[in-house]
């Protein structure tokens, strides 16, 4: 191998940044011979087309992980959160998906997760200071 070296890229191209998760991706195909990825992605968007939120995850080994779900404050209240899990939720069960889970943090939305029937699993207690972050999952079987 010819030398390498450690660079600090902070704000990398969506190319490295790619190749570093297909990197991953691969390894856990490899090792666990589940090839089937599929992100799951629903946007809320306005009678314009303007995005006013929406939940970002992906379907892999059985499980759908919920990265992202933000809705924008002009359409909080209205349960659009709620609905964005649950279309993410029933395109997981179509897809043959047993579970669902998410992180989220004290100051963030445990109780909303656990209304819609999510469980905490872990705590990580002082992440970050002062907080706590808590993995939920669900049964989607």
């Amino acid at each position: 191998m010819q030398e390498a070296r450690i660079a600090f890229e902070p704000f990398i191209d969506d190319e490295t940044r790619q190749f570093i998760v297909n990197g991953v991706d691969y390894y856990n195909i490899g090792v666990t011979n589940l090839p089937d990825y599929l992100p799951v992605n629903f946007v809320l968007r306005g009678e314009r087309g303007d995005v006013l939120g929406g939940i970002l995850g992906q379907l892999w080994g059985g499980w759908l992980q919920i990265t992202y779900l933000w809705v924008g404050k002009a359409a909080r209240g209205q349960g659009y959160g709620a609905r964005l899990v649950q279309e993410a939720e029933a395109y997981a069960r179509s897809r043959g998906a047993v579970g669902a889970t998410v992180e989220t943090h004290s100051f963030q939305a445990r109780p909303f997760y656990e209304r819609l029937g999510y469980e905490v699993f872990g705590t990580l207690a002082g992440y970050p200071p002062g907080h706590a972050k808590f993995f939920l999952e669900k049964s989607l079987a």
